[in-house]
């Protein structure tokens, strides 16, 4: 497993407190759900790291790389 890394958040206390409602619905973790969030964030705007960057439909909102247009 890749090693991780501690950092400090300064986030505004009612957006903590949203995203630790969203947690708690999805039976998450806060740390979980804010590395949800990152990770699909960077996968929608095409900067997910290499590894996952592959496999798996492109963002309904999206279409492919190698469409025609």
């Amino acid at each position: 497993m890749a090693a991780r890394k501690s950092f400090l958040l300064r986030i505004d206390p009612r957006v903590l407190e949203g995203v630790q409602r969203w947690a708690n619905d999805d039976l998450r973790s806060l740390n979980a759900q804010i590395e949800f969030l990152l990770r699909d964030a960077l996968r929608r705007a095409g900067r997910a790291p290499a590894k996952e960057a592959g496999g798996g439909a492109p963002p309904a909102d999206r279409p492919p790389n190698d469409a025609g247009g």
